[in-house]
C-alpha cells in the first residue's frame, strides 16, 4: 500500500476561467507521470469565481479518513483565504491531470503536505502579482487576509474574486521557492474543523455509491460458487430468467488473470430485489474440487507441523540468536497465532456501470479507481482511456476497496448490455464471503534474557500462506519488523502454506497482527526477566539510534528513530499513571506499542474480566505522527475509529473456513462492536520535528496486545491467540 514519493519539481498550471474567475493546478509533467518509479504527485485545482468564492477539487477518495476536507484545508490554508469560502468537490479518476488517486497506506497527508501548501501559495502570489500591478507597487509592499489582497499605505483592497482573472496571466512562480507561512500563523491548519460532508450525511443525502440513481437503470447481482475456486457446472438459466422483473441472465466465465473475474451468473432485473428472488431459482451446481481441504483446521494443523519439522527460508539473520538464546541466563519458546478477518464494509460493494459507443461510465465507491480501471483494461478489453470513472464517497474500506473486483464485474456486465445503467450489489453475505481477507499466521518465537533481565536473542519462525513458496498479498513479514535492529541476535524465518483463499490489505496491514505477536512476546520476556513490557521498550530504544531496512538504514520513508519511540512510551505512561498502577485484581492495566505507516504509537488498556467477559473501560493513546496536526477533529475520530476496530479484532472477529467455504454469513455471527462496548479514548499528542504523518492505520496495531496483556495480568492466562478466548 505504500506508493512512491515525488522526487521531481511538479509545476503550477494556470489557466483563465469563463466569468473572470482563474483555476490553479498542482500538476506533474506528462513524462514525469508516465514514470511509474516517481509519480506519485497530486493535483488540486483551486477556482476562484468573481464573487470570491474558492472551490478546491479533491481528487483522493473519501472514505470516512477525512481526506477531503484537510487535503483543501492546506490549500487554503497558504492561499490565505477564509475557510467559509470553502466549497470542495470530489475529482473524477484522472491519473494524466491528477496523479495517482487512492487512500491507502495512510499516504495521504505525507504525500502532500508540502505539494498542496506549495499550490495554495503559489495562487496567493499570482494574486499578490495581479494587485501590484494595479497600483505599480512591488508585491512586497501587499498582504493578504482571509480572501483579501491589502495594500495598507493607501488603504486599499481588492477581493480575490476582484482579481482573478487578471492573476490568471501573471506568470506562475516556482514551487520550491514560493513563500510558506511559519506554523504560528496557521489560521486553519491545526483548528478543529468539521468534515465538508459530515452534515450531508447525517441528513441523509445521496453521497455513497450504493445512493446512485440514473434514468432507467436496472439492477443486478452476481451469483458465484460457495467456496473460493469454484467453476458453474449448470444452473437454471431460463428459471431464473422467467421470474418477475429479470430483463436478463449472463453466465459469465472467470478468467485467469490475477485478480480477474470469477466464474459466475449475472441477474439483471427492474430492482434489487427481483434479481435476489430470481437468484434463488438458479439452483446453481460448482465445482468446488480445487477448494478441498482449505480449511481453517487444516491449515493450522500444517503451521504445527512446519514449526516442529518444516525448514523455514531466511527473512533475516542478525548474528547469531540461535547461539545467543542458547547462552542466555532464562530462555522462552512460545507460539501465537491470530485468524482470518473480514474488512466488514457497512456499505457492501456496489458500482454502476454505462457502457455505450465503446466507452465505459463507472460510478464506483473505490479506494483505487486506478486498480478498477485496470482490471476492466485487462479482462474486458477496454482501454482505460476509454474509461470514465466517478468516485463516490465509500461506506468505509479500510483496504477493502483498494481491490477493483466489484467494478469489473458491474463492467462485464453493462457490457454485456450496452446502453443501459447498471447498479451491482453485492448483499451482506457476499460481503463477507468474498472479501479478500485479513490472513491468518502462526509464529514459534523464542528468545532468551540474561541475568539482569537484557533480551539477549530473539528468534521467530513464523507460518504463512501464500503460493509458490510466497507469502500472498498482505501475509508477509517486514524484515525491519520491530525489534529487529534493535537486538543484535535476531532471526526471522517463514513457511508458506499453499492456500487459495484471497487476501489483502486490511487497516495496518500485516502490522495489525504482528504487533499482537511481538508485544505479547515480549510482555513475557519482559516478566521472565523479572521487568515489564514499557521498561523492556524503552531498553530496546535506548540512545538516539535509526534504524531502517537493511542497506539503507536512514531511509526516509520507514526508517524508525528510537527517541520518538521512547517519547510515546514515556508519555503514554504518564497519562495512565502506570508506576502505581494495581498489580492483583480481576481489573488490571495492559500496555502496547508499535510503529507503522510513520506513526509511532504507545497505548495502554485499563480491562476488567468477569464471569469469562473482558470489558475494556479505558484506552490511552499517545501519538507521534510529526510536527503538525492538520484536523484535530479528523485525527481524534481516526484514533478512536482504530481502536475501536482493534479492540473488536482482539476479542471478536474472526473468519474460518471449511473446504474454502466462508462460515460466517452475516453480522449475527461476524458482530460489529456496540456503542456499549466503546470505553473512554484518551489521546496525548506527542509533536516532533518531522513532517506530518498519516493517521487512518498506525493508531490500530498497539491496543492489540494493550488489551490482550491486560487480559493476561488480570486473569494469569496468557493471550496467544486471537481472538482472545477467555
Amino acid at each position: 500500500m505504500n506508493a512512491p514519493v515525488l522526487h521531481r519539481r511538479a509545476f503550477l498550471k494556470v489557466s483563465a476561467l469563463a466569468g473572470g474567475g482563474m483555476a490553479f493546478a498542482v500538476g506533474v509533467p506528462g513524462a514525469l507521470a508516465a514514470d511509474s518509479a516517481t509519480a506519485a504527485a497530486l493535483s488540486v485545482w483551486v477556482s476562484i469565481a468573481a464573487d470570491n468564492k474558492v472551490v478546491i477539487t479533491s481528487k483522493n477518495p473519501e472514505i470516512g479518513q477525512g481526506i477531503k476536507t484537510s487535503l483543501p484545508m492546506m490549500v487554503a490554508e497558504e492561499l490565505d483565504c477564509d475557510w467559509s469560502q470553502v466549497s470542495v468537490v470530489q475529482s473524477d479518476y484522472n491519473p494524466k491531470l491528477y496523479g495517482r488517486q487512492f487512500a491507502g497506506g495512510s499516504q495521504s497527508t505525507p504525500q502532500n503536505w508540502l505539494l498542496m501548501r506549495q499550490s495554495g501559495a503559489a495562487a496567493r502570489a499570482m494574486l499578490l502579482a495581479a494587485a501590484a500591478s494595479k497600483v505599480a507597487v512591488p508585491a512586497s509592499e501587499l498582504t493578504t487576509d482571509k480572501g483579501w489582497v491589502l495594500h495598507k499605505a493607501s488603504g486599499r483592497k481588492w477581493s480575490y474574486g476582484e482579481l482573478a482573472g487578471l492573476a490568471a496571466t501573471m506568470p506562475a512562480p516556482d514551487l520550491a521557492k514560493v513563500a510558506l507561512k511559519d506554523a504560528k500563523a496557521f489560521r486553519i491548519i491545526g483548528k478543529p474543523t468539521v468534515g465538508v460532508d459530515s452534515a450531508r450525511v447525517l441528513r441523509g443525502e445521496p453521497l455513497f455509491g450504493i445512493d446512485v440513481r440514473l434514468p432507467g437503470m436496472l439492477h443486478a447481482v452476481y451469483e458465484t460458487g460457495p467456496a473460493h475456486g469454484g467453476k458453474l457446472v449448470k444452473a437454471n438459466l431460463a428459471a431464473a430468467k422467467a421470474a418477475p422483473g429479470v430483463v436478463a441472465v449472463l453466465q459469465i466465465a472467470g478468467t485467469a488473470v490475477a485478480d480477474g473475474l470469477v466464474d459466475g451468473v449475472a441477474i439483471v432485473a427492474t430492482n434489487h430485489w427481483y434479481a435476489e428472488a430470481a437468484r434463488e431459482l438458479l439452483a446453481a451446481e460448482w465445482d468446488t474440487s480445487a477448494s478441498k481441504g482449505h480449511s481453517w483446521s487444516a491449515y493450522a494443523a500444517e503451521a504445527a507441523r512446519l514449526h516442529e519439522t518444516g525448514v523455514p527460508t531466511d527473512l533475516r539473520r542478525d548474528g547469531d540468536a540461535l547461539a545467543a538464546i542458547k547462552a542466555g541466563t532464562r530462555q522462552i519458546t512460545q507460539r501465537y497465532s491470530y485468524q482470518y478477518l473480514s474488512h466488514a464494509p457497512l456499505e457492501p460493494q456496489n458500482c454502476t456501470a454505462l457502457f455505450q459507443d465503446g466507452k465505459l461510465e463507472l460510478w464506483a465507491p473505490t479506494q483505487n479507481p486506478g486498480a478498477g480501471a485496470d482490471a476492466i483494461e485487462r479482462n474486458l478489453g477496454i482501454p482505460q482511456a476509454s474509461q470514465t470513472i466517478h468516485i463516490t464517497r465509500n461506506g468505509g474500506g479500510f483496504g477493502r476497496r483498494l481491490m477493483g473486483d466489484f467494478m469489473l464485474q458491474a463492467a462485464a456486465i453493462a457490457k454485456a448490455l450496452p446502453g443501459k445503467p447498471i447498479k451491482l450489489l453485492w448483499n451482506r453475505t457476499e460481503d463477507l464471503q468474498r472479501d479478500y481477507f485479513r490472513p491468518g499466521g502462526w509464529h514459534n518465537l523464542r528468545a532468551a534474557v540474561d541475568g539482569q533481565g537484557k533480551l539477549v536473542g530473539l528468534a521467530d519462525h513464523f507460518v504463512t500462506v501464500g503460493q509458490g513458496g510466497k507469502a500472498a498479498r498482505a501475509a508477509g513479514m517486514r524484515e525491519s519488523q520491530f525489534p529487529a535492529g534493535l537486538v543484535p541476535d535476531l532471526l526471522f524465518a517463514q513457511n508458506v502454506i499453499p492456500s487459495i483463499i484471497p487476501t489483502g490489505p486490511m487497516r495496518a496491514p500485516e502490522s495489525n497482527a504482528m504487533a499482537f505477536v511481538m508485544n505479547g512476546f515480549l510482555d513475557e520476556v519482559a516478566g521472565m526477566g523479572g521487568r515489564d513490557l514499557p521498561s523492556l521498550v524503552l531498553e530496546l530504544c535506548a540512545g538516539d539510534k535509526v534504524v531502517g531496512d537493511r542497506g539503507d538504514p536512514t531511509r526516509a520513508s520507514g526508517a524508525f528513530t528510537t527517541a520518538r519511540a521512547r517519547g510515546v512510551v514515556e508519555r503514554v505512561l504518564a497519562d495512565c499513571n502506570w508506576a502505581n498502577r494495581p498489580m492483583t485484581g480481576n481489573r488490571r492495566l495492559g500496555f502496547g506499542f508499535y510503529f507503522c505507516h510513520l506513526g509511532y504509537f504507545a497505548e495502554v488498556a485499563d480491562v476488567s474480566v468477569t464471569d469469562g467477559e473482558a470489558k475494556v473501560h479505558k484506552v490511552w493513546v499517545a501519538a507521534d505522527v510529526g510536527r503538525q496536526i492538520v484536523n484535530p477533529f479528523g485525527a481524534e475520530s481516526q484514533v478512536r475509529g482504530s481502536v475501536i476496530d482493534g479492540i473488536s479484532e482482539a476479542l471478536h472477529h474472526q473468519i474460518t473456513f471449511t473446504d474454502g467455504e466462508i462460515e460466517q454469513k452475516n453480522f449475527d455471527s461476524y458482530a460489529l462492536p456496540r456503542i456499549s462496548a466503546t470505553p473512554e479514548i484518551a489521546i496525548s499528542w506527542v509533536l516532533s520535528d518531522y513532517p506530518p504523518s498519516g493517521l487512518g492505520e498506525p493508531a490500530l496495531p498497539p491496543v492489540l496486545p494493550a488489551v490482550t496483556n491486560a487480559i493476561s495480568a488480570a486473569t494469569g492466562k496468557r493471550i496467544r491467540d486471537l481472538p482472545a478466548k477467555l
